[in-house]
């Protein structure tokens, strides 16, 4: 409604009518977008970029909205009525573009429950989006994602039989086969009581670079994952020099070549992960990711697809410099700082515009109850002297 009634010649029906009737396809235009983004080598991943799953919670009130349900909702970390989706980014060091996205359907929102053909968990989605960046043949250098997907056995197998490369988070609850200091072989042990063995001589320092730069202290294991062939690396990661010291711990596992796997590699790849919350955080503050108002799956599918859209042009117009160029006299080093210049240029456009059409902005503000009188008596005057 709000943005009805900021646009000339448009109203709430209309507005409507194009998100959930107008013959428009939000696959093609997604598939359009990262086609524009991989063309610029400012916009475009490097080669052997990360891919990024993860799902996201909002808050929905009632149970007419398609995909509303009590579950669990991350925005607020914990079970609450809401929608949840499941998206894949690809992420380098600089630049991160949002590639798909799909509605995860709790099987209480289905007839059949978990037996319909329609339900899918949210790692069963996260493989669809995954073989979906595999189908335009983007080819990302590994699969990074939080302990909710690398504790799923299935999800690894799948990545696997994808000869995929992955970071995964776990657990502490996780049980691993490990030769620990005692042990004769390689035993069954969680990771929170091998993170208890952890000594000075095995830790190495590293800085993570996050918005705030961060030191952690990182060990690496060689174990055997249960249900997986072979051997995997985990790093365990302390924000202490030593156990006794650590608040938090936090658990990585991955099957990358044992040459490449270091305990500073495993925490920086995994460190890509913060692109994530970036994202959710600037298309929810920003772009109002959540603030819909319709009801059916295709239709709040269609509007995540245009905060996606408009998500990528704002970020693409921070990453060329065109915009900073003609409109900022600073670096437009963040998405916010970007928006607020684009709106600032926007502004002026609008400005420009209103001195040769202040007689169309008269006309659409009377429609809501505002007279222009010395406009309406200069119009009558410009007619007669015509």
């Amino acid at each position: 409604m709000a943005i009805a009634e900021s646009t000339v010649g448009c109203d709430y029906v209309n507005l409507h009518h194009f998100l959930h009737n107008a013959p428009w396809d939000a696959n093609a235009l997604n598939d359009r977008r990262i086609e524009i983004a991989w063309q610029h080598r400012n916009t475009r991943p490097q080669v052997g970029y990360r891919l990024i799953l993860d799902d996201s919670g909002h808050r929905k009130s009632g149970s007419e909205t398609d995909g509303v349900a009590y579950q669990y909702i991350g925005q607020i970390g914990k079970v609450d009525n809401g929608a949840v989706m499941v998206t894949s980014h690809a992420c380098d060091s600089k630049r991160c573009v949002p590639l798909d996205l799909a509605q995860y359907f709790p099987a209480s929102c289905l007839p059949n429950g978990k037996e319909d053909e329609q339900f899918k968990t949210k790692p069963q989605i996260a493989i669809d989006l995954i073989d979906r960046c595999l189908e335009r043949d983007l080819k990302p250098g590994r699969i990074v994602a939080d302990s909710f997907y690398g504790d799923n056995i299935k999800f690894l197998q799948a990545l696997e039989e994808r000869k995929l490369e992955y970071v995964m988070a776990l657990k502490g609850a996780r049980r691993v086969y490990v030769q620990l200091p005692g042990d004769t072989r390689r035993e069954k042990h969680r990771l929170d009581q091998v993170v208890k063995t952890i000594t000075a001589e095995q830790l190495t320092k590293v800085v993570l670079p996050l918005d705030e730069p961060k030191e952690v202290w990182v060990a690496t294991f060689t174990v055997h994952f249960p249900k997986l062939t072979g051997t995997r690396t985990l790093a365990i990661q302390l924000d202490a020099p030593s156990i006794e010291e650590a608040k938090e711990v936090d658990y990585y596992l991955t099957n990358a070549p044992k040459e490449t796997a270091t305990a500073r590699w495993i925490v920086l790849e995994y460190s890509s992960r913060n692109w994530i919350e970036v994202f959710y955080r600037e298309t929810k503050g920003w772009l109002g990711l959540t603030e819909y108002q319709v009801r059916s799956k295709n239709t709040i599918y269609r509007h995540w697809m245009i905060v996606f859209l408009v998500f990528s042009f704002i970020t693409r117009e921070r990453l060329t410099g065109g915009l900073r160029a003609q409109w900022s006299s600073y670096p437009l080093r963040t998405f916010g700082e970007t928006w607020r210049v684009f709106r600032h240029a926007l502004e002026f456009h609008l400005l420009n515009w209103l001195v040769d059409n202040i007689y169309v902005f008269a006309e659409h503000r009377l429609k809501y109850g505002f007279k222009c009188q010395p406009l309406n008596v200069a119009r009558e005057n410009q007619l007669k002297l015509a």
